[in-house]
């Protein structure tokens, strides 16, 4: 489901549980550091942007991904921000999210999506390597400075 403003306050609680579990502190420049991350729901309105969330049957928030458009690159978008709660690990749901936001890069007519992580989330890489997205050059200043694999899959 789409983020709404009722989602904020859980996502950015579950971004910074699963940045610690991981040891991603905000001064090496992980996601954990957006200054925005108590406001996803408004960030994600940008044209071109988007983020979708997975609530268990209760409503329970078990994660989400999202993706932004890239600066001066109409046809490269960056897959964002995606976490999974411990306990939706290993069931296949960050695979089911990471198609549903690739389908939608398409949908907005991007021809490829970029992303930059690092060993660190040795899950999320493998999960990356699966869906078909190869090693590539850093793209611009995402301030994620320490996320140091940088990688692209094409769209079409």
């Amino acid at each position: 489901m789409p983020l709404e403003s009722r989602h904020d306050g859980g996502l950015a609680a579950l971004i910074r549980t699963i940045s610690a579990e991981y040891g991603l502190t905000a001064d090496k420049g992980f996601s954990v550091a957006d200054p925005d991350l108590d406001r996803l729901s408004q960030v994600y309105r940008q044209h071109g942007a988007g983020y979708w969330v997975v609530e268990d049957g209760e409503g329970r928030l078990l994660g989400g991904a999202g993706l932004g458009p890239m600066p001066k690159d109409n046809a490269v978008c960056e897959l964002q921000k995606m976490y999974l709660d411990s306990t939706a690990r290993g069931k296949g749901l960050g695979r089911a999210l990471a198609l549903y936001v690739l389908q939608q890069a398409r949908i907005l007519g991007y021809r490829h999506c970029y992303l930059e992580t690092t060993a660190i989330l040795p899950e999320a890489l493998a999960l990356y390597r699966k869906l078909g997205f190869l090693p590539c050059e850093r793209r611009g200043n995402t301030g994620h400075h320490d996320c140091e694999i940088t990688l692209m899959l094409p769209l079409g």
